[in-house]
């Protein structure tokens, strides 16, 4: 008995090394995706290393070199006072990364798990939970956001909370549609005859087959998060001086755009990258995971 789960174990790891090498396969030839990647390994690495790329201090001020132009010791100027953009422009990378990942790690667990349970159990508590996202999906995203932040008040943390909050809605419904295409099948029905519980039925049999749909949300969701913090940041409920925030940092440029436009150039060429380098790795990986592209 000991000996055939062994067997098991192995043939359920092996096939899941030969998925993931599948879709590493599909996804390199991929061009743009791997673009997306390619960029996204390097926010991630500037954001960890931000301290020894950054020339200088995110709020180090020089009164004496304000609103200059880009130049050699300044290459993408300097603020109204006289930040160095390009530091910043680092430095908020780590707050931007930091805040869609955390907010889009809050969506998928809580959303996750209102799905699932939604879609296993059907009947009275899907009726419930379903209803209640419903009720939030009404409200549009940026709204609920703002009514959030509004509630809790400014700061990082809130704003993560805000729009992890506002996102839990979708993931509610893929996971749970997922779950109802997958719960009648004979590897459940297999688990249920064997006497596993409920919770163990969700978690281990019935989640780990449905990642595919939830990494693509969830990695279109990251850019979804930075976006949406962007625009509460721009208009003062997100992030606050002087700590470096890509939205707030446009909202602190567009009162000299006429003049200095590199100071809110800069900050949202950051966002627009980064955007455009999840959407298309979102895309890529919809591809790659789609089993209707399967030979």
């Amino acid at each position: 008995m000991e000996s055939n789960k062994v067997i098991e174990n192995k043939k359920a790891k092996k096939k899941r090394n030969s998925q993931l090498s599948d879709t590493w396969l599909r996804l390199r030839k991929d061009k743009l995706a791997l673009v997306g990647l390619t960029i996204l390994v390097i926010l991630i690495f500037v954001a960890i290393f931000a301290d020894f790329i950054a020339p200088y201090k995110y709020d180090a001020q020089d009164l004496s070199n304000i609103l200059q132009a880009p130049s050699s010791e300044h290459i993408f100027g300097t603020d109204e006072f006289g930040r160095d953009i390009f530091s910043r422009v680092v430095y908020g990378s780590r707050i931007s990364l930091q805040v869609g990942f955390i907010a889009v790690s809050i969506a998928v667990i809580i959303g996750g798990f209102l799905g699932a349970v939604a879609g296993y159990y059907s009947g009275k508590i899907d009726n419930f939970i379903m209803r209640a996202m419903d009720i939030l999906l009404s409200i549009p995203q940026i709204l609920l956001a703002i009514s959030i932040v509004a509630a809790l008040g400014n700061g990082l943390t809130n704003l993560m909370i805000a729009v992890g909050i506002s996102s839990i809605p979708q993931y509610a419904r893929i996971v749970r549609a997922a779950v109802i295409s997958i719960k009648n099948e004979e590897f459940v029905e297999a688990a249920k005859a064997t006497g596993s519980g409920d919770l163990r039925i969700i978690f281990k049999h019935i989640l780990p087959n449905c990642l595919a749909p939830i990494i693509v949300q969830a990695t279109l969701g990251v850019a979804l998060a930075i976006l949406t913090a962007a625009g509460l940041s721009f208009i003062g409920l997100g992030i606050q001086p002087p700590t470096p925030e890509w939205g707030a940092m446009l909202s602190g440029g567009r009162g000299y755009i006429r003049d200095y436009s590199y100071m809110t150039l800069f900050p949202g060429l950051a966002i627009v990258i980064t955007i455009f380098a999840l959407n298309v790795l979102g895309d890529g990986l919809r591809d790659a995971l789609d089993p209707k592209l399967k030979n």
